[in-house]
């Protein structure tokens, strides 16, 4: 890897001889500009406007317009000459915690490296105050024809310089972010949160790539093999319905789980009960089977609620009952029910029954104690 900057870090009286180098890069599929109707290379050519000629990039200087029209020329040596103190050293300005510097204003990182082996035990040092502190070192340094602001961190055990836009340089964000009051619910909370957890458990950002290169990979080899590229799917229509923020939230935690195979009653632990879908017409299907399902349990709490009412009943009247009469030996046959017996026709049912076998205790207590009656009078 070859070095973009050499200079030193200076903090204090300290003095760290490094280099810099480019700690990232950009893979993109290079994509040339062509004319459309015979396929060939659109180039751009340096022109001399008072020659009309094209020139070569070895007699191109850089040069600034006066506000009367005028160019002052500046070359290659006045940019080099520039009286600027960060112009090969990197001056720390202050140290201040990691979270102070708002990531908004970062910009390119470069890796830290020694050039020298004198240099390894300050570098050392700064790294591992930084690391024990937990803060950062705000810098300037010149790179690239500008001086910038800059931030000395850690990472894994590399110091890092991350130049960074000047405050001036960040936009206001003034009459973007939405106008008039939003109540945000609890219960809106807490899912959003429940939601937060579930993606981000096991998660892997170095497993990430970029979709759309390959995507693009595709497409150019389906060309060079004269078939039909691949498309997107057309996204399914939602059918004009107005989905609850609530159930949304709800369907995304339950879609969650379901991804990671968390599926079963030990899984519905910290989920709040879903929300109706509204449809647009504004009805709630759900609102309507839970007030049906209520009336149909309240009915069977009263049913059972009835019930021990009417054995009561029953028992007071078999009291009074007299023995059941003879038949003759004729036996009565009940007709069969053609339908499904209720509630209320169980409950009756039941309550018959119980008056039925009390009568006959009733009957076979009266009959023996007149038996036992008879025979006392016969030994008197």
């Amino acid at each position: 890897m070859r070095a973009t900057w050499k200079g030193a870090i200076s903090f204090g009286l300290v003095t760290i001889p490094v280099q810099l180098f480019t700690a990232t890069e950009e893979h993109d599929i290079p994509l040339r500009q062509v004319h459309e109707k015979d396929a060939s290379r659109v180039r751009l050519r340096r022109v001399c406007e008072a020659e009309d000629v094209e020139i070569p990039y070895q007699e191109i200087t850089k040069g600034y317009e006066a506000p009367d029209g005028s160019m002052i020329m500046l070359s290659d040596e006045d940019l080099a000459d520039l009286p600027l103190p960060s112009k090969k050293l990197i001056d720390v300005l202050a140290f201040v915690d990691a979270g102070s510097i708002d990531p908004l204003m970062f910009s390119k990182a470069y890796y830290v490296g020694t050039s020298d082996k004198a240099a390894a035990k300050p570098y050392a040092l700064l790294r591992e105050a930084l690391t024990e502190s937990g803060q950062i070192a705000v810098t300037k340094i010149a790179i690239r024809s500008r001086e910038s602001l800059a931030v000395l961190r850690v990472h894994e055990d590399t110091l890092v310089l991350q130049t960074c836009l000047w405050p001036d340089e960040v936009r206001p964000a003034a009459g973007i972010t939405p106008e008039g009051d939003v109540t945000i619910r609890p219960q809106e909370l807490q899912m959003a949160k429940s939601l937060m957890e579930m993606l981000s458990q096991d998660f892997d950002i170095s497993a990430l790539h970029d979709d759309y290169q390959e995507a693009l990979q595709q497409v150019i080899e389906a060309r060079l093999q004269g078939i039909e590229p691949p498309h997107e799917e057309a996204a399914a229509p939602t059918g004009g319905k107005v989905i609850d923020l609530m159930a949304a939230l709800e369907n995304s935690v339950r879609a969650a789980r379901e991804s990671r195979g968390e599926t079963g009653p030990g899984a519905e632990t910290a989920q709040v009960h879903e929300l109706p879908v509204r449809t647009a017409a504004g009805k709630s299907p759900a609102k309507r089977a839970t007030k049906t399902a209520s009336k149909s349990a309240a009915s069977k709490t009263t049913a059972k609620s009835e019930t021990p009412a009417r054995k009561t009943t029953g028992s007071a009247a078999s009291k009074s009952a007299a023995a059941p009469k003879d038949t003759g030996g004729k036996k009565t046959t009940a007709k069969k029910a053609t339908a499904k017996p209720t509630a209320k026709s169980t409950a009756k049912s039941t309550a018959k029954k119980a008056a039925s076998k009390t009568a006959s205790k009733v009957a076979a207590s009266k009959t023996t104690t007149a038996r036992k009656t008879t025979q006392k009078r016969a030994s008197a």
